[in-house]
């Protein structure tokens, strides 16, 4: 990821828009799309597990997992703000131990950065210029389980990831969002040895988790809760 974009993600997730992401999660609790994610991941069992979220957030991910029985995490941002809203947020909970916390492009710190059982990116992909690199470094940070959040690759989702650029363009920020196609990231996370476990759409966005354990990588959504198959 160049530096300029870098400074434009600082520049958009900076300490005001982190404290209001904070007090909206501690209020209304994750997102839609983040509460589908990590049930898809709970049916696939997470009990023990280490989790690597990356792009963390304010750590909707980990504290949903941790809560579910998994035993440690790591958080990674490229946001100083939001790690430090997500130290704070682990704080409050109690967890605090358990999550190790880490500032950065997680492509560039990749080789830093230890394997876990589960790896999520919720909402990230599409902040990040090459996603070749990103999901396969990712991809192959995870042991048995991938989860994303990413845009479906459709007019309105395109239109409105244009118009995001286009206001960024008009504040001078030289960050830029992106539309993956499901394709392109599914053939990437195969070639990194996971097959598809789980799918389910969104009218923007789309979950979809991977499993490394061909005994479980059955077809989307077989082995999960009904309430949360597709």
């Amino acid at each position: 990821m160049t530096c300029a974009h870098c400074r434009g993600l600082e520049a958009m997730f900076d300490r005001r828009e982190a404290q209001r992401a904070l007090r909206r999660y501690r209020k209304r609790g994750p997102a839609k799309t983040t509460r589908a994610l990590t049930e898809a991941l709970r049916g696939a069992d997470v009990n023990g597990a280490t989790v690597l979220d990356i792009g963390g957030g304010v750590g909707a991910v980990p504290h949903a997992l941790l809560e579910a029985g998994a035993r440690a995490a790591t958080d990674v941002d490229v946001s100083s703000s939001y790690v430090d809203a997500a130290r704070a947020e682990a704080e409050r909970r109690g967890v605090a131990p358990r999550i190790a916390f880490r500032q950065g492009d997680f492509v560039s710190l990749a080789a830093e950065i230890p394997e876990a059982d589960v790896v999520t990116l919720d909402r990230v992909i599409c902040c990040y210029p090459d996603v070749r690199a990103l999901v396969s470094l990712s991809a192959a940070h995870a042991r048995h389980l991938y989860g994303l959040v990413f845009p479906r690759d459709t007019w309105w989702a395109r239109l409105g990831i244009g118009i995001i650029n286009l206001v960024l363009f008009i504040m001078r920020n030289p960050m830029r969002t992106f539309v993956h196609g499901r394709n392109v990231v599914d053939d990437l996370v195969r070639t990194a040895g996971l097959s598809p476990l789980f799918q389910r759409r969104f009218f923007f966005w789309q979950v979809a988790v991977w499993s490394r354990d061909p005994r479980t990588a059955v077809g989307a959504g077989q082995n999960l809760p009904a309430s949360i198959a597709p």
